[in-house]
């Protein structure tokens, strides 16, 4: 069963400790974004897999936090070069080492993947949180994991509460209009910092 994740009066996201939608953006520096805060709205959003309520989801958020744990240890180790994400991987690669920057790719993976199944979920009024899950990592992680891997991600897959369940953890029944606006907010911030990562790591300059 999953968990209330909502303080008094509020949402599951109007109690995040940190939210994409704080996270800033500067378009004037090649839509350079912010490290610890983009890390923290990151960390934030691995709690949802609690909310969804299976052990099965487990793995997901372990794997996520691993790959949080690597990008913030090179922030740690090298801050002044690390103060936004894009130059962070510039700047570790350069020392030929790739450890935040892989980590960093598979976190944006993850991140795509919780970003693609909520989008379908709120898309489609009538679909279960199981389809939309199952289809956000056929289209995102499936391809990236191994034949052991695979396995316990499906199950997780699986594994999620019936939709109505879900949405009322993230918020009382009377406040229900609330969550769909606050989500649809910070789905939207997400995508769009999905969105900027997935086009800087594409690019030449971020492979190693």
């Amino acid at each position: 069963m999953a968990t209330a994740a909502y303080p008094p009066g509020g949402t599951f996201f109007s109690g995040l400790k940190k939210s994409f939608v704080d996270v800033p953006i500067d378009k004037e520096n090649d839509n350079a974004i912010e490290t610890s805060a983009f890390l923290e709205a990151a960390e934030a959003l691995t709690t949802l897999f609690d909310v969804l309520g299976s052990v099965a989801f487990t793995p997901v958020k372990t794997d996520m936090l691993g790959n949080i744990k690597k990008v913030r240890e090179r922030l740690l180790a090298a801050p002044a070069d690390s103060e936004n994400l894009q130059a962070l991987v510039l700047n570790e690669l350069k020392t030929k080492k790739h450890v935040a920057t892989e980590g960093l790719l598979w976190l944006v993976r993850g991140l795509d993947f919780t970003a693609r199944a909520l989008r379908q979920n709120t898309a489609t009024a009538s679909e279960e949180l199981s389809t939309s899950f199952r289809a956000a990592y056929s289209s995102t992680l499936k391809q990236h994991h191994s034949f052991m891997v695979k396995p316990i991600f499906s199950a997780a897959m699986s594994a999620t509460p019936y939709r109505a369940d879900f949405y009322n953890k993230l918020g009382s029944r009377e406040a229900q209009d609330r969550v769909h606006s606050e989500l649809r907010l910070w789905l939207s911030a997400l995508e769009t910092h999905v969105g900027v990562l997935r086009g800087f790591l594409d690019r030449k300059e971020a492979k190693w």
